[in-house]
């Protein structure tokens, strides 16, 4: 019997988020739940965009996870598009910081290269 397989990263945000809306303006994400801490900060949140599931996940002092903003690249997420110039833009647009324009590789990608913030990497991307 074949099963279908998915991905969904958890990235992590620093204790005190009160606001995701980056994720809903810059790429269309939809909130499908979010388990707020009794002060209002943000515990978790899933979301997905056209279907791909990734979780937002506050730091546990206790915990040994990297602060994304402190560690800016310790995981960057490929985000596949067919309209990767519009993405981009709308990110830039969202509060996210460019690290590398959109351009096309002679390896057939086109891409850029921006921050969210909350310091996680992301690649906007589209084979050509």
């Amino acid at each position: 019997m074949k099963t279908q397989t998915s991905f969904a990263p958890m990235l992590r945000i620093r204790n005190g988020v009160t606001d995701l809306d980056f994720y809903k303006n810059a790429f269309g994400a939809v909130e499908h739940f979010r388990i707020n801490n009794d002060d209002g900060t943000v515990h978790v949140a899933e979301f997905d965009i056209d279907g791909a599931v990734f979780h937002i996940h506050e730091i546990y002092p206790h915990t040994q996870d990297f602060d994304p903003a402190a560690h800016t690249g310790v995981v960057t997420v490929g985000l596949f598009t067919d309209d990767v110039h519009s993405v981009f833009d709308s990110a830039i647009a969202a509060g996210a910081r460019t690290v590398m324009p959109v351009t096309d590789f002679e390896y057939g990608y086109r891409q850029g290269e921006l921050v969210d913030p909350f310091g996680h990497k992301w690649i906007i991307e589209k084979k050509l």
